[in-house]
Formats: C-alpha cells, sequence, structure tokens
C-alpha cells in the first residue's frame, strides 16, 4: 500500500482554491506525489441544472441527498485509485462532505447522513486534514469576483459579500472538531495565501517546511467577540529526545465533542522543521499521559477562534499554570504584514519571538 492522504479544500466563495488546487498539483507532483484532485460535486450539479434556491423543498432534500451520494461515491474510486499505485499519494478534495451541512437544516443534515449510513463525526474523520481558505469578500473584497465561477449565486455586491461572509462561518463551523483543521488568512500578497497551504500540506504528509514564527500578542479583551467558537484546551508535553517537542492536546467543545491529538515538532535545520500531527483514542490519550514530561505542568486555558476581516485568530485565556494571561495569535501573516487587531481586543505586548511566552516555557515548573 502507498502512502495516502486525504485532504479537504474549502472555504467561502472567491477564496482562491481553484489557483490553489494547480499550485498543490504542481508542487507536490514535483516530490514525487501522485495527486488526485476530486472535483467539487456542488458544482457539477449546479452545471447540470440544480438550482438549490429551488422553493421545491422535495427537490431540494433529493438534491442535497445526491450531492452527498455523489461525493462519498467519487472519493470512494479515488481512494481505490490511490490504492494501486507505486508513488505516494495525495488525494485533494475541492471541498468535501461537511460543506454540504453548511446549506442544509441540521435536522436534514442528520436524516440524510443516517440514509447514507454514516454521521458527522465520521465524515470528518475520513480526512487527513482540512485547509479553509477565507473568502474574499471578508478583508479582501476589491478582489472578490464572480468571473472564475458561473454558478456562483452569492454577486459582487454589499448583499452578495454579506452571504458570502455568513457561508465562509457557516463552513469553518461545519469543519470545527476536526483536528487539522487550518484557517488560512487572506494576505497583502495572495501568494503569501498559496504558501501557507502548501505549507500545511507538507505537515501533512511530513516533508520538511520553512520555520515560520506565529504573530503572537499579549492582549486583554474589552468587548464581546462576535460569532466565536470556544473550547477547553488541556495540553501536556511528553518526554522527547533532544531537538524535538512533543505535545498531547486534548480539545473540548460544548455538546461534550472531544478530540485529542498528538504533534510532534523536530528542527532539522536553522530554517527548517519537520512537524506532524495525529489524532489518538481515548484509550490511547490516558496511555500516553504517562509518558509526561516531569518537568513541564500541564496546560488548561480557554481558547475563542474568530475571523476578522480576512485574518483569523485565536486568543487563549490561561486557566492554569498561570493566570491573568490573554494570549493572541494569527497564523500566516508576515512580519512585513499588517495585522487587522478586531476592536474588542486591547493589544498590551507584540512577544512574538519571545520564549518567555511560548507554552513550552510556560509549562516548566517553577
Amino acid at each position: 500500500m502507498p502512502d495516502i492522504k486525504k485532504i479537504v479544500l474549502t472555504g467561502g466563495p472567491c477564496a482562491g482554491k481553484t489557483t490553489a488546487l494547480v499550485k498543490i498539483t504542481e508542487y507536490f507532483s514535483g516530490f514525487g506525489y501522485k495527486v488526485f484532485n476530486v472535483p467539487e460535486v456542488p458544482t457539477i450539479y449546479s452545471t447540470a441544472g440544480w438550482n438549490y434556491l429551488t422553493p421545491n423543498r422535495k427537490l431540494y432534500y433529493q438534491g442535497e441527498r445526491a450531492i452527498l451520494e455523489t461525493q462519498l461515491a467519487l472519493e470512494n474510486q479515488f481512494m481505490k485509485l490511490a490504492e494501486v499505485c507505486e508513488d505516494p499519494v495525495l488525494v485533494v478534495c475541492d471541498r468535501g462532505a461537511m460543506d454540504i451541512s453548511a446549506y442544509i437544516k441540521p435536522e436534514e443534515w442528520e436524516e440524510i447522513t443516517h440514509m447514507a449510513g454514516t454521521n458527522s463525526e465520521a465524515l470528518r474523520e475520513s480526512y487527513d486534514a482540512v485547509l479553509h481558505l477565507v473568502s474574499a469578500a471578508d478583508g479582501a473584497e476589491q478582489y472578490y469576483t464572480t468571473a472564475t465561477n458561473a454558478t456562483r449565486y452569492e454577486q459582487a455586491n454589499e448583499e452578495g459579500l454579506r452571504i458570502a461572509r455568513e457561508l465562509d462561518k457557516k463552513v469553518i463551523e461545519a469543519w470545527t472538531g476536526h483536528p487539522h483543521l487550518r484557517v488560512i488568512n487572506n494576505h497583502d500578497d495572495f501568494d503569501n495565501k498559496i504558501k501557507r497551504v502548501l505549507t500545511e500540506i507538507s505537515k501533512v504528509v511530513g516533508l520538511p517546511q520553512p520555520v515560520q514564527e506565529e504573530r503572537i500578542f499579549r492582549v486583554e479583551i474589552i468587548g464581546e467577540i462576535p460569532e466565536c467558537s470556544e473550547s477547553l484546551i488541556t495540553q501536556t508535553y511528553l518526554v522527547a529526545e533532544p531537538g524535538s517537542e512533543v505535545r498531547l492536546r486534548r480539545r473540548e467543545w460544548s455538546g461534550g465533542k472531544v478530540v485529542n491529538v498528538h504533534r510532534s515538532k523536530k528542527r532539522i535545520s536553522e530554517t527548517e522543521v519537520i512537524e506532524t500531527e495525529r489524532q489518538v483514542d481515548n484509550n490511547l490519550y490516558e496511555q500516553m499521559l504517562q509518558q509526561a514530561d516531569p518537568y513541564r505542568v500541564t496546560i488548561h486555558k480557554k481558547r475563542q477562534s474568530f475571523i476578522w476581516k480576512g485574518q483569523f485568530f485565536q486568543i487563549d485565556t490561561f486557566q492554569d499554570p498561570v493566570s491573568n494571561l490573554v494570549m493572541m495569535e494569527t497564523k500566516g501573516i508576515s512580519e512585513q504584514e499588517t495585522v487587522n487587531f478586531p476592536p474588542f481586543v486591547k493589544v498590551l505586548e507584540d512577544v512574538t519571538g519571545n520564549p518567555k511566552y511560548l507554552n513550552y516555557n510556560i509549562a516548566l515548573r517553577r
């Protein structure tokens, strides 16, 4: 069996997926990967005459069911092709099964998935990574266009931009809970957005990637955070060889959803690291806790995630081993780019690169 990774490229309208798919194929083919691109199923149906705005609820319901069944069948067939390849394989899905849930009522989605013999959790877990490209409608409005998709219903006007932003957030919500969900910001330079996509996929397949510092700020929350996803994080560092960092993280959302992730990070040079992540079940999680680093304590914190003006932010409020510490992080924004600070956050200090504020060091026993 070849090494096979299945990845979803998703996002709101006009996010740059078409360009990203071309770059992914070109880049990873150069590393010896066979790249399969699974086409966007809703577009296939729209091009064929399907209209999800139809007032006929029975037609709408049957259409959404057909889209899900076609999505699953297509992915299954491409995975069968991947299994007989001799080279490592990257199966890239132009949107995935959970995208469909963003356009349908929860009770209808539950019924349709039940008929298909599956559920939301199983669908999320069938992918190795989910990369969400933020819509140009949020923070890069000047680049928003319908020219690249003739079936796009969200037009390039104020109402269309509003709908596109709402869809963007609904799609992120649909995939929330996947251990390798990465939200790719809009950038001053679109090439940086594509580079972030390639970097995140490199992490999934285990290729070296450039060392990148996340932009981190010590902040104070001075207002209500709109439309954010909240979760509780328990983070334990495990014993690791010199030059490596191994982390075990449990993330819990309201409703009882729990995801455990084991991450290994190793610097192989001054400019490159190899970082890998995998999801682990509760039993393995408990076993791995026996390998906890005796020199570090477990970190407990609350995380609030949201998009503001095309940039993805995470605010961590620490509960243990420190209190009165609130950190805001945004990924994939270079030092030269402008951070679109939200008005409900007061920035106290830029702590990017300051070792004092690294979680790994915060966990050190005092």
